[in-house]
């Protein structure tokens, strides 16, 4: 299994088709949950995008990008069906949070994490904000990790 991190000027189109279609496979297909999964921060210039790639798959992604002028966020968080349960999930985190915490003059690393996900994310480091809220009909909860 090779890690990736790449902007989005340098992903190829085969690469990027393979992230879009990962992130709809799960997003939208498996999650039961039609919304428009592409948005404009793919492509935004402080925008990073982490995967894991075997055998010509997605095996795991994430993506993260400036927030504001203290925040950066982590989204799109994904471990392919088949490969879960190895610890695939924890080390996509590890490299991401090492990479937003780059982020110049970005204190806190905000992420809206699925509540079925609170322990994971909290077992990182990650501390609940606010109250929880459904998004695209799927319970979530707004969280942060303070890195600096």
């Amino acid at each position: 299994m090779q890690w990736h991190i790449k902007r989005f000027s340098e992903l190829d189109t085969i690469t990027l088709f393979q992230i879009m279609k990962a992130r709809v496979d799960v997003f939208v297909v498996e999650q039961a949950c039609p919304y428009p999964e592409l948005d404009d921060i793919d492509h935004h210039l402080d925008t990073y995008h982490i995967y894991a790639q075997q055998d010509g798959v997605i095996t795991a992604y994430a993506r993260t990008y400036r927030k504001g002028i203290r925040t950066c966020a982590i989204g799109r968080v994904l471990v392919h069906e088949k490969h879960r349960g190895v610890g695939l999930a924890s080390q996509l985190m590890n490299r991401t949070i090492e990479l937003a915490s780059t982020y110049k003059e970005a204190r806190d690393i905000f992420l809206s994490a699925q509540t079925q996900l609170l322990s994971f994310y909290q077992g990182l480091g990650f501390h609940a904000i606010g109250k929880s809220y459904l998004e695209d009909g799927i319970a979530h909860q707004d969280m942060v990790l303070k890195h600096k």
